[in-house]
């Protein structure tokens, strides 16, 4: 039934209904724990007076260790099932095509938003959303979705367009995040919590209506390793079966172990310099609201909002940056600069006291999200067409254990230093860019350059499978 190759629209829909629930996942937990633990109802001028008056102080201190000990614990729930698997979905996604790995985390984020409906409407204990999130992430969430993505753009796009478009899909998924922040701001201030969480679900619905029924499959044509031309046919799908399954286990590791060690040693630099980039990116980035909801910001949810809103600037500006900067610039370099965007933005947020001040960190940190579309699109280079998803499920796997440790570490250090210095964890998160920066400087000291080395890697990759998947007559 599929009639376009659009994937941009899914992505766009994803992206707002996610960052519609994740600020609001947030501030509903603060204000439930905020009731429970001093009996009142959270302040709706908290903004005006929270800075000056002592028992405020007290209380804000103590719901923001709360708040940041119950996301730790929601962020595991969902961390433990959704690496496995996002490595399987993602992976399968080269045998049995790119929607697989697409529709799951979109049902699994669907039942997410309809449990948040149940526990804010009903009251129910704060304890049932820890069971939602792990089952949202048994059904692979964002990573998986997004890993599936980008592998349906690595089938579509040739080597010089894959760096651009990745880099748009990125700028969607910001666009849109600051946009249902806003939404979610004045969605608060006017209906509560209950019809947002229920706006999310319809939007997660629709999604799966587009990609269920108007999203073309970019992988059309069955695996060549999967080829069963030589059998009969009562043993055709048996083996097929069979080899669908062995491939959907073995991918990741076949990625590596039938490759030349020289590609491996590029991946191997890649994935550890994107892993250390999304923990001091997300761990940055993670404690944004829950330190501007703390004194003296004390903002309340129309400021977030605007924050949030704000953040969309990063997005589109670096995207124009990858737009630009891949037509004269080699990629390591682009990935530099972008790092040092990251390390400057959040040395400032650390020292930001006032409202004017916490708006303008958003100025260096605009090329800071010009690193994840670089990267990934570096590594898609160096892999076959048959390898895609294999690539991406490696991707997926490691940018969510990264966010996992990222939300693991920084929530307890956050909720540790909060009494003496809230902003320690921004300088914790800005001196962690020096490793992947570190990384990418021994990938341009040791001459391995993507541009110049991918065309080998892939053909020595592409003969090296057609030997070991080679099946007997």
């Amino acid at each position: 039934m599929g009639r376009v190759y659009l994937i941009e629209p899914a992505v766009a829909m994803y992206a707002f209904a996610m960052f519609m629930i994740y600020p609001l996942l947030q501030q509903y937990v603060y204000r439930r724990l905020w009731f429970e633990l001093s009996g009142t109802m959270y302040p709706a001028e908290s903004l005006s007076h929270c800075s000056n008056n002592h028992s405020y102080v007290t209380i804000h201190q103590a719901v923001q260790k709360e708040t940041s000990l119950f996301l730790l614990k929601s962020e595991l729930c969902f961390l433990v099932p959704s690496l496995i698997s996002t490595l399987l979905l993602v992976s399968y996604s080269d045998y049995c095509g790119r929607k697989v790995a697409i529709v799951s985390p979109l049902v699994g984020e669907t039942l997410f938003s309809l449990s948040y409906v149940l526990v804010s409407r009903f009251s129910f204990s704060l304890n049932y959303l820890l069971a939602a999130s792990f089952l949202t992430g048994l059904m692979g969430g964002p990573t998986t979705l997004i890993g599936g993505c980008f592998a349906y753009v690595a089938d579509l796009c040739g080597e010089g367009q894959k760096t651009v478009r990745m880099a748009r899909l990125d700028m969607i998924l910001g666009v849109l995040s600051g946009l249902a922040s806003l939404c979610t701001g004045f969605y608060i201030e006017a209906a509560g919590f209950t019809w947002p969480f229920l706006t999310a679900a319809f939007v997660h619905l629709l999604n799966l209506l587009y990609v269920l029924a108007f999203l073309k499959e970019s992988l059309v044509l069955p695996n060549p390793i999967l080829s069963t031309s030589s059998c009969s046919d009562s043993e055709a799908p048996r083996l097929r079966q069979s080899q669908a399954l062995t491939a959907r286990l073995q991918g990741v590791y076949l990625l590596f172990a039938a490759s030349k060690r020289r590609r491996n040693v590029v991946l191997l630099l890649m994935l550890a310099a994107f892993a250390f980039f999304r923990v001091a990116l997300q761990g940055g980035m993670s404690i944004f609201i829950l330190y501007e909801l703390n004194t003296p910001l004390c903002w309340s949810e129309v400021f977030v909002g605007y924050g949030s809103a704000l953040s969309t600037a990063i997005y589109l500006v670096s995207f124009a940056g990858v737009a630009l900067l891949s037509r004269c610039v080699p990629d390591a370099y682009i990935i530099l600069l972008g790092l040092m965007s990251v390390a400057v933005g959040l040395i400032m947020a650390a020292f930001a006291k006032s409202t004017l001040l916490m708006f303008l960190v958003r100025l260096p940190l605009l090329l800071s999200i010009m690193p994840t579309p670089v990267l990934r699109s570096m590594m898609s280079k160096i892999v076959s067409g048959s390898e895609q998803g294999a690539m991406f499920a490696c991707i997926a796997f490691v940018e969510m254990l990264s966010v996992g440790v990222s939300f693991t570490m920084f929530s307890s250090i956050y909720a540790s230093t909060l009494s003496w210095f809230s902003g320690f964890s921004f300088l914790l998160a800005a001196g962690l860019t020096v490793i992947p920066a570190t990384l990418i400087c021994v990938i341009l000291c040791l001459r391995l350059d993507v541009y110049e080395e991918s065309m080998i890697l892939t053909q020595q990759s592409m003969e090296d499978h057609t030997e070991i998947f080679e099946i007997p007559p």
